[in-house]
């Protein structure tokens, strides 16, 4: 199992917080997502063989939000 960290930019509520929570449970080998609207931030434990950075950065993305790796 890895562990990944984004900044989700684009969030204001507790929808944007569902929405962002849902796309990225839904990427194939996700094993779990929590969503932090105050700080920005998603965290994401997934199966690196089934799941990527891009593809969680993608599904932020396609939701309507933007993502970046936090460093």
């Amino acid at each position: 199992m890895a562990s990944l960290t984004l900044n989700v930019q684009g969030m204001t509520c507790e929808h944007c917080q569902k929405t962002v929570t849902k796309a990225l449970e839904d990427v194939a080998g996700t094993f779990g997502a929590s969503v932090f609207l105050a700080d920005g931030e998603a965290e994401v434990d997934f199966d690196p063989a089934k799941a990527s950075a891009d593809a969680y950065i993608a599904a932020v993305q396609a939701a309507g939000y933007t993502a970046s790796v936090k460093s």
